[in-house]
């Protein structure tokens, strides 16, 4: 079986919390969040779990990476199926970085933290030169009001499902990654993975999960275009070029230009372990 890990050191987190309580009590402005779950709790966590992977052999995969210092402890000098530990990043540590505190606040408060715009570099070399594996989303749809309350009770997490594919290809239209390697982190590697069955590619005999998009459209993200239940978005106001026009879900229709279907067509995921 796979064991999946957040890491981040607790014990430093709190140590750290403790320090900025004393000084602002509960009104820490939220610039400091990247320095209470600082890189250095990032990787006294990381790097303990891969090292105790490596000594049982245990098949480990570590959750959405934050920091460049991180990246030097995966390999890419092995195929994906051969890799014992493997790593994904979220993306919204490959597109913002500490200095989107100022406008954002609590709308990008992530565990672990958005850090840095060199760790945001860094990330994305490691992304690109096979060390990461996986782009994911850790969609987490906290109310807007939970959102606006101080530093130490609004919760971590923001929505992210709808936007990702968006932004990614944002980045291709940059130049940065192309549509190949996007759908290899975004579809292929999951299902590898995660030994997930009949996913991941467009294959006879597997399901219909598939996203139409059109890459010249431009939109903008608003109040009115934002399906998430809880109504907002990190990602209000920005503009994007390309857009996703359809989804199907199992072979069905789920959305349509701005519509989703009223009809239910999940299935349960099978694995092949």
């Amino acid at each position: 079986m796979v064991i999946s890990a957040h890491c981040e050191d607790e014990t430093t987190i709190r140590q750290n919390l403790e320090k900025y309580k004393e000084k602002y009590g509960d009104e820490i402005p939220v610039k400091y969040h990247p320095l209470i779950r600082s890189e250095e709790a990032c990787y006294i966590s990381s790097s303990k779990a891969i090292a105790l992977a490596k000594k049982t052999g245990a098949r480990l995969h570590v959750f959405h990476l934050s920091t460049g210092k991180e990246t030097d402890l995966f390999r890419n000098d092995i195929p994906l199926e051969e890799k014992k530990i493997t790593a994904e990043v979220c993306i919204h540590h490959l597109w913002f970085s500490d200095a989107d505190y100022l406008d954002k606040g609590t709308l990008i408060k992530w565990n672990p933290a958005v850090k840095t715009a060199e760790d945001r570099d860094t990330l994305w070399k490691a992304l690109l030169d096979e060390r990461i594996d996986v782009i994911a989303t850790d969609h987490a749809p906290h109310l807007l009001s939970e959102k606006d309350k101080p530093y130490t009770s609004a919760p971590s997490g923001g929505p992210l499902v709808q936007h990702a594919l968006p932004a990614m290809l944002e980045k291709h239209l940059d130049g940065v990654i192309g549509l190949e390697k996007i759908v290899e982190k975004m579809c292929h590697n999951p299902a590898k993975l995660f030994q997930i069955e009949k996913r991941g590619y467009i294959r006879e005999g597997y399901f219909a999960d598939l996203a139409v998009v059109s890459l010249n459209e431009s939109w903008q993200v608003s109040k009115e275009n934002i399906l998430y239940k809880c109504g907002w978005s990190p990602f209000e106001g920005t503009s994007f070029r390309s857009n996703v026009t359809h989804t199907f879900v199992n072979g069905h229709l789920a959305y349509d230009n701005g519509k989703v279907s009223e009809k239910r067509n999940a299935k349960r995921l099978t694995f092949n372990r």
